[in-house]
């Protein structure tokens, strides 16, 4: 588990954890901090603090502190994760929550304390945005959600509220695995493979189209590499944040009958449709559009249920979720008057998503209301099959 906080000052880096609630905490851990300097008028100096917590006992419970001698940050606690394939993973899935209106943190923080998550995605957007007033926003919003995020690995993948300063804020703020830009990496847990990627390299391109190809080629590999341990972990999740389609009424890429994140750059470079369909992609998560929207599976704008009586049961295509209603200043985005064909259920309310993945054959999805006090408003099983699952039929 990694542990990352920020002081105004150098100091040094490290954890004091332990497995009782109170008393001392006997192991420690050491990490590094590294000086980050906002790209706004001020040039505010900060530094961003990465501790490894090694050579936990799965599924044990810690009690932690960070800091140094020159101070120390309250208690907290977590819970490490599982090992193998064999337990079954619950998350928190949403996108889009603001600094200023972030209606389902409270229903998040409850539940999290409550013991009902394993872990957390983030799609995308947080803050609005983290750059400004001098990096200020951010440094609010990462208070607002440390009662989450210091108690589970809080998973992200960058949205477009980041791109100030080459998502300078986001890459500094949040420290996520491997070594690719800091915007895509993939990770396991339980029986699933989950990959987050940047959408954003379609929009930004000033920041260099290289991005896109560099990315792509390794979504390309990191999908080989997953289907052929799909004997361990069958499932396949991704989550980016600007999603292929949608039914909001506004003109967003997913709008368009040839969105980017879908077809690629020119409408036939480096699209991810085809990628994710050719190595059987189980569900695809997004948000940007500040709703909630579960798409029939899909493919080419093809309908590919497995059945009429039960649409997930085998499913023939990609499922999609959009659920990006966590609550922001920007408030809710409306939808169009008539769904579309390939649109099974759509929601204009703050919530968030829940995921509960219970083995390699069966996952669980539900739609948190906030709006309505925490009323489940969908609530879907997708099952498929350990035999032939890397192609879709």
């Amino acid at each position: 588990m990694t542990v990352t906080w920020t002081t105004w000052a150098p100091a040094r880096s490290e954890v004091q954890f332990g497995m009782q609630l109170s008393g001392p905490l006997p192991f420690r851990a050491h990490g590094a901090a590294s000086a980050f300097v906002d790209g706004g008028v001020l040039r505010r100096k900060l530094y961003i603090h990465r501790v490894t917590l090694r050579k936990l006992l799965p599924g044990a419970q810690y009690v932690y502190r960070c800091g140094s001698s020159q101070g120390w940050s309250r208690r907290f606690r977590f819970t490490a994760l599982k090992n193998g394939v064999h337990w079954s993973p619950r998350l928190a899935v949403f996108g889009d929550m603001g600094a200023d209106n972030p209606k389902a943190l409270p229903r998040l923080r409850r539940d999290t304390q409550q013991g009902m998550f394993d872990a957390v995605l983030h799609v995308g957007d947080f803050a609005y945005n983290m750059d400004q007033d001098n990096a200020r926003v951010g440094d609010r919003f990462m208070r607002l959600i440390e009662p989450v995020a210091a108690s589970l690995p809080y998973m992200t993948c960058p949205g477009n509220h980041e791109q100030r300063y080459n998502f300078s804020n986001y890459k500094a703020r949040f420290s996520m695995p491997g070594d690719n830009e800091g915007l895509w990496y993939s990770w396991d847990l339980g029986p699933a493979h989950i990959i987050s990627f940047s959408t954003e390299v379609y929009f930004f391109l000033h920041y260099g189209r290289h991005l896109v190809e560099r990315q792509f080629r390794w979504l390309e590999n990191d999908l080989q590499k997953a289907n052929k341990n799909r004997a361990a972990r069958p499932w396949i999740i991704t989550m980016g944040h600007r999603p292929m389609y949608c039914s909001n009424a506004d003109l967003d890429d997913c709008t368009r009958h040839e969105s980017r994140v879908r077809k690629g750059l020119q409408g036939k470079l480096f699209g991810l449709e085809d990628l994710f369909h050719k190595y059987g992609v189980d569900l695809e998560f997004w948000a940007h559009e500040h709703s909630y929207e579960r798409l029939w599976p899909i493919y080419n704008y093809q309908v590919f249920n497995g059945s009429l009586e039960k649409p997930y049961t085998n499913p023939r295509g990609p499922v999609h979720i959009i659920t990006g209603s966590a609550g922001c200043e920007e408030l809710l985005t409306p939808f169009v008057r008539k769904p579309r064909p390939w649109s099974a259920i759509r929601v204009k309310e703050y919530g968030y998503t829940r995921m509960h993945i219970l083995n390699g054959t069966h996952m669980h999805i539900q739609q948190v209301s906030d709006d309505q006090d925490g009323k489940i408003v969908d609530d879907v099983w997708i099952v498929r099959p350990l035999l032939g699952r890397m192609t879709y039929h």
